[in-house]
């Protein structure tokens, strides 16, 4: 694991299509829960550190985890489908994960990382390269068919703030997915 991990921070296969080529990534070997999410944000690019934004606080919010846990690779492995900063589009968000870099790395952390139990999948893009054909469609409904996927899958949509309106629309996400999510949590977190 030590090397993968070296030979993701020191990759450079997007210098040129992205502003500046920096990975974050978190991983262990005994790590029981993975997070794959779409790819750091500036906030994020700048601090080296997943998930160090409002989103992030929502995150472990949902999970019932605090920093330390999920800040300790051997209990969180957090591998996003892009693992550095792909820019800024037009009107400012941020651009797609490149997804040269869920090629090149995501089946190497799935055979270093045997003991994962749980696996959240936040965002399309997740969804899409993990689920496969079995991805529904939107992030919509293949959030709301997370039984189908349970407890080895966990689709989420982002915790982003841009997505208060989806969560006040569908009020089955905190009253039905999350106690599922927090139980297992619980559970694998002892």
């Amino acid at each position: 694991m030590d090397a993968l991990l070296r030979e993701i921070r020191a990759c450079r296969a997007c210098v040129g299509e992205i502003p500046e080529p920096r990975p974050v990534v978190q991983a262990a070997r005994p790590a029981r829960i993975r997070i794959i999410g779409q790819a750091p944000g500036t906030r994020v690019h700048a601090s080296g550190r997943p998930f160090t934004d409002p989103s992030g606080d929502r995150l472990r919010a949902w999970l019932r985890i605090d920093a330390d846990q999920f800040y300790d690779p051997e209990l969180v492995a957090i591998t996003p489908m892009g693992f550095c900063f792909p820019g800024l589009d037009a009107k400012g968000g941020d651009k797609p994960p490149r997804p040269r870099c869920a090629r090149l790395w995501q089946s190497k952390l799935d055979a270093a990382l045997p003991n994962v139990e749980m696996t959240f999948l936040i965002g399309g893009y997740a969804q899409k390269f993990v689920l496969g054909n079995r991805y529904k469609g939107s992030v919509t409904d293949t959030v709301a068919a997370w039984r189908e996927y349970a407890p080895l899958y966990v689709p989420l949509p982002h915790p982003s703030w841009r997505n208060n309106t989806w969560l006040k629309r569908h009020l089955w996400f905190e009253e039905e997915l999350l106690p599922m999510v927090q139980r297992n949590m619980e559970s694998l977190l002892k």
